[in-house]
């Protein structure tokens, strides 16, 4: 169980951050890894929990081993303790970069929990830097082809497993590299390209094949034994002004940093406002400040979190809780000040400016309207739903939440036909899209016969 008393000596050490001024200046790493010792002593303070919320429900989507792994860690067992974290995680790589790290928040230790996110990515990296990680190659194919629509995290995870499970797999990607949001949604200093391209070539030495720039059509239902559609939650709220939608901004802003060249759509020199208030609505805040902006203001409709947990929201759930993370932290140093404003609105655009209301409930408040400059606002609002053309070209029919999911909750859409990840369930988290994906090429397997390589 670890170090019986490590959780009582140790006290919790994440990832520091690169300083903010530092940091500022380029698109790398946000955290600076810690060593071996460090992760050991971090791994020491896991109780081996009798009851372990944090591979619960509650915890861990994916139901990773944690007390497993972090007792052989501390122990110097660093191989045997990768070789434990992969029995059910896919990509630690992914999620130990960019997971808001559920696992911790149930941990019994509750606000000084383990820190798991770090740990697994340590194990994983090290693991990559000592050529632990090598292509497994399924041993005997089953003879069954299977394409998957997307490289986001669901058809990643997807993909890998049913690859693992010995059918020949080949992943259909519109996008000119694959990876989905991991490449284009999310920005180079919370997850470097590099880490993605990395595992898409072990992926192609296992021997998954991704066809890039390439739109899939219902043709390939009857071209291959199964179909798993993975093409997430890509359908933004439109909000009642115009203005451009995040994920197009965060992607303009990947392709240039990859390819050395301005952005097709830039923050430099100008007054920007993020119109959300959540993890995207945060990385665009950072990326504006990286690119050069003058101002950057974050607008959100809802109120300000409490700063505690309240009565109605006890451990092990999720707190909701006020967080300021990367971005917010990086306007504070900059401008002096928090970019988020809470309760509040755009009313209208106004030449080089927006007018913002003040909020009750979803009410606007008269009088207490105010204007802000605005040269580029970046619409942050969150999804809802699946594009309607992918679900219409395969004959899929949406729910009213605008996903692709069937009346019986499994995968199985039809005939040969699966959905996974967010086009499935909605808007969520890249490790329960991950664990979406596992889950959709179990039922692949057996509905195609269900025996292994």
């Amino acid at each position: 169980m670890g170090k019986p008393t490590g959780f009582m000596e140790v006290a919790r050490m994440e990832n520091p951050y690169r300083d903010e001024a530092t940091r500022l200046r380029d698109f790398e790493d946000l955290h600076i890894a810690q060593p071996t010792d460090v992760r050991q002593a971090q791994a020491s303070r896991c109780m081996n929990c009798g009851v372990p919320f944090c591979q619960s429900d509650f915890g861990c989507p994916l139901h990773n081993l944690i007390p497993e792994w972090n007792d052989l860690l501390y122990r110097g067992r660093e191989r045997e303790a990768l070789e434990r974290l992969l029995v059910t995680a896919p990509f630690p790589e992914f999620t130990g970069r960019v997971c808001p790290a559920l696992c911790e928040k149930a941990c019994n230790l509750e606000s000084e929990a383990l820190t798991n996110r770090d740990n697994e990515l340590y194990l994983i990296e090290t693991g990559f830097e000592k050529g632990w990680v090598q292509p497994r190659i399924p041993c005997k194919r089953t003879g069954r082809r299977v394409a998957v629509v997307g490289s986001g995290p669901a058809g990643l995870a997807t993909a890998d497993l049913l690859n693992r499970l010995g059918h020949a797999v080949t992943v259909i990607e519109r996008a000119d590299r694959a990876g989905g949001l991991l490449m284009y949604g999310i920005p180079s200093m919370k997850l470097p390209k590099a880490v993605v391209e990395r595992r898409i070539q072990l992926m192609e030495a296992e021997g998954v094949r991704f066809l890039l720039n390439t739109e899939a059509g219902p043709g390939i239902l009857s071209e291959y034994d199964a179909v798993a559609l993975c093409g997430g939650a890509k359908k933004p709220r439109v909000l009642n002004v115009e203005g451009v939608f995040a994920v197009d901004y965060l992607t303009a802003a990947t392709k240039a940093v990859l390819s050395g060249s301005e952005p097709v759509i830039s923050a430099r020199g100008k007054n920007v406002v993020v119109v959300g208030g959540g993890d995207t609505g945060n990385d665009c805040v950072g990326t504006a400040l990286r690119q050069g902006c003058v101002s950057v203001v974050q607008l959100e409709m809802m109120p300000a979190p409490p700063v505690d947990r309240l009565p109605g929201n006890p451990w092990p759930e999720w707190p909701r809780t006020l967080r300021t993370d990367y971005g917010q932290l990086e306007a504070l140093h900059r401008q002096g000040a928090d970019p988020r404003i809470y309760e509040t609105t755009v009313r209208r655009l106004l030449p080089g400016a927006i007018e913002t209301v003040k909020l009750r409930g979803f009410d606007p408040i008269p009088g207490t309207e105010q204007v802000l400059p605005c040269d580029l606002m970046l619409i942050a609002a969150g999804f809802v739903g699946c594009e309607e053309s992918t679900a219409a070209a395969f004959g899929a029919k949406c729910t009213q939440r605008g996903t692709l999911m069937p009346e019986d909750g499994s995968h199985h859409l039809r005939e040969n036909l699966f959905s996974a990840g967010d086009m499935r369930t909605g808007q969520s988290l890249v490790v329960r899209a991950l664990a979406d994906g596992r889950a959709a090429a179990m039922e692949i397997h057996n509905w195609l016969g269900g025996k292994e390589a």
